[in-house]
């Protein structure tokens, strides 16, 4: 028992901190390449490689759809066009306040689905969660605003990034939520298959994309120049965050999980300080309220679950009795 949580500890924190580093990273990247081609040749490879896995560990039956092609398409689609398109898109063309922007809205996820759940399932979430998720939105706000929302407002040149980066994000949440429909394959399965069509989908865009002239074909110097940076996002982001978060949900719960989501933003805050950029102090506190928000709302939970778990002992022991 002890060995899984250690190592569902640690696939979660490996996950966390290489999401919060990707988006520094990307930044640079985007200096050679435009972010529609640096995803596809980022999951390219990542697909690829699990195809490997799951053939390896699974066999040829692991690629089944078993009627489910749709579905899984539609997850694959939120994940790895919606999401890995539009985040680096919106990143991109933000700019350097991009970085922390990009990284504030993943560390919203949470959150997010919280607000999804009440929306579309119907499940009210309890006050104090609520009381989280206004803390939480005004930390953001904080970091993307910069503490001037009328300018913020008065340009589209950071409100239509930001609503891609929100549109990004809740894609993600759905993709995630989606994963219940596959809860009888493995994580593995469920994330190669999913990779596979959703890459095949963001494949389809960028093509159109470079046909209507809206982004060029990379130089083969641009490649070599972004090929530090393709490696890392293809083998911690890519391959070991989106297997090793899946495992660690599954050995941890996802509450326990939830916690390390945390370290995102401060490993993109940290990175961003030794690259020698510009950091203000509405991103420490914006930082700051959405961290407090997660832990608080976690404790929360915890102590609910407690409570329950108290009552139905109590009970049974007195129907024993």
């Amino acid at each position: 028992m002890k060995n899984s949580v250690f190592l569902g500890s640690i696939l979660c924190f490996i996950a966390a901190v290489s999401w919060g580093a990707m988006f520094p990273v990307a930044h640079d990247a985007f200096k050679h390449i435009d972010p529609f081609y640096f995803t596809i040749f980022r999951y390219g490879a990542v697909t690829v490689i699990l195809i490997a896995i799951l053939l390896w560990k699974e066999g040829k039956k692991a690629f089944r759809f078993e009627g489910r092609g749709l579905h899984l398409w539609f997850f694959g689609t939120m994940a790895f066009t919606v999401y890995n398109l539009f985040i680096f898109w919106g990143e991109d063309l933000l700019g350097q306040s991009g970085v922390m922007t990009a990284s504030i809205m993943e560390s919203l996820m949470p959150m997010i689905s919280i607000v999804i759940s009440w929306m579309i399932f119907k499940h009210r979430p309890y006050p104090f969660t609520l009381l989280c998720v206004f803390l939480s939105f005004i930390g953001a706000v904080l970091v993307i605003t910069k503490g001037d929302i009328q300018a913020f407002l008065g340009t589209t040149d950071h409100v239509i990034p930001s609503l891609l980066i929100l549109i990004a994000v809740i894609g993600w949440v759905i993709y995630t939520m989606g994963g219940n429909e596959f809860s009888h394959w493995s994580a593995l399965r469920y994330s190669t298959l999913s990779c596979l069509l959703g890459t095949v989908t963001a494949l389809f865009v960028t093509l159109g994309a470079t046909m209507i002239g809206y982004i060029p074909v990379p130089q083969v110097h641009d490649i070599q120049a972004v090929g530090p940076h393709l490696l890392f996002m293809i083998v911690f982001p890519g391959v070991i965050a989106l297997v090793g978060w899946n495992i660690g949900v599954g050995l941890l719960s996802p509450l326990n999980a939830l916690l390390f989501i945390n370290f995102v933003p401060v490993t993109t805050l940290f990175i961003s300080i030794i690259q020698g950029n510009a950091v203000t102090i509405f991103d420490f506190v914006g930082t700051a309220l959405i961290i407090i928000s997660l832990l608080s709302n976690n404790i929360y939970l915890r102590t609910l679950q407690k409570k329950a778990n108290h009552s139905a002992q109590s009970a049974l022991g007195e129907g024993v009795s």
